[in-house]
């Protein structure tokens, strides 16, 4: 059964529990859209975060529904839907006011992986089962089902909620190997919700959080965007230096970090602060903010070390401001837009 517990998996026969989730909380669209495929003989429920912060009161934005039906028929089924995805296929069902995620439940030991162990392709289909256990932590892998108001817990995601822990379904070496990227997940994710990271999971990003170098750059540039664009960014950033992730990211600024504790580290906890505070009073956010903070320590260091060389302060900067965006790009990219931006910033 590839990495995940095998024996677990087959003992596994899931909790149904009765749970009094205030529907006003939940999307019209999406209790619409599990309605009518209920209507059309299928299975279909709320999945994942939404159902995890309805459980935690935190009103979540995005309510994703799991399914036996098949792309093709949820894509038949609703009009105002498309498919999209090539890993795996989902649908989106669009409606007055935004759209709903919809998937087919999957396997749980048919993706393929490269010689590094990373997944490649995963777009095989099973059962609520295999579904459950391919997730990547048990408080998201709770399934509700909006008609009978139960929620089935094949993973024990209802007991770590209650103990604010953050557990990996399966073995955590594995499941990073598959996707370093939950390393990541897993900070943001404990940080959002106060949350303890079990110890097997915080040894193994310990050990393992050199595989983020073998991501897309784009991809870390998506995620740089959740970490520090949730309204929890400080916290996030202080969690991703503690498990050392961070110089995964920005290893120009972490060498920067290290030599200029002082200064430099009060104006990225600065820039942090305002950052969540403008996100929690529905203020606009860019990432060349935080990146021209991020990348101003790197920026100046290479500066002054040309003024120290000869060149004129001018010359030095213009050098510096390019050379440091270039230096920057194999971790995390910044599209054009941005890079533009953090110029302006700078000068």
């Amino acid at each position: 059964m590839n990495d995940l517990d095998q024996d677990q998996y087959k003992k596994s026969k899931g909790k149904l529990t009765e749970h009094s989730i205030d529907y006003g909380l939940i999307c019209e669209g999406a209790l619409d859209v599990i309605s009518q495929l209920h209507a059309t003989g299928f299975k279909a429920y709320i999945v994942g975060g939404g159902v995890r912060d309805l459980l935690l009161d935190l009103h979540p934005k995005d309510f994703d529904i799991a399914t036996d039906a098949t792309p093709e028929d949820v894509r038949q089924l609703f009009d105002n839907s498309r498919i999209i995805g090539r890993r795996f296929r989902i649908v989106h069902v669009y409606f007055e006011g935004g759209f709903t995620e919809v998937a087919t439940f999957r396997a749980a030991n048919t993706a393929s992986v490269n010689t590094q162990g990373r997944i490649i392709a995963d777009n095989t289909f099973g059962n609520i089962e295999e579904d459950a256990f391919r997730r990547d932590f048990t408080v998201n892998a709770l399934f509700y089902d909006s008609e009978k108001n139960q929620i089935l817990d094949l993973v024990d995601g209802l007991q770590d909620i209650d103990a604010k822990l953050l557990r990996v379904i399966g073995d955590p070496d594995l499941r990073f190997r598959e996707d370093p990227v939950r390393m990541l997940r897993a900070v943001r994710l404990a940080t959002k919700l106060n949350f303890e990271i079990e110890k097997s999971a915080k040894d193994a990003i310990f050990r393992l959080g050199c595989l983020l170098s073998e991501v897309p750059s784009a991809r870390l540039f998506d995620e740089m965007i959740k970490l520090f664009h949730g309204g929890f960014g400080l916290k996030t950033y202080q969690a991703l230096r503690e498990f050392d992730l961070f110089r995964h990211m920005f290893p120009l600024t972490e060498q920067v970090l290290e030599q200029e504790a002082n200064t430099f580290t009060n104006l990225v906890k600065l820039a942090l602060e305002n950052t969540d505070e403008r996100i929690r009073s529905g203020k606009s956010v860019t990432p060349a903010f935080l990146y021209a903070v991020f990348l101003w320590g790197p920026m100046r260091k290479l500066s002054k070390q040309l003024e120290l060389d000869g060149i004129t302060p001018q010359v030095a900067h213009d050098a510096s401001v390019k050379d440091t965006i270039l230096s920057q790009l194999p971790f995390t990219s910044i599209p054009k837009r941005f890079s533009y931006s953090m110029r302006d910033i700078w000068n």
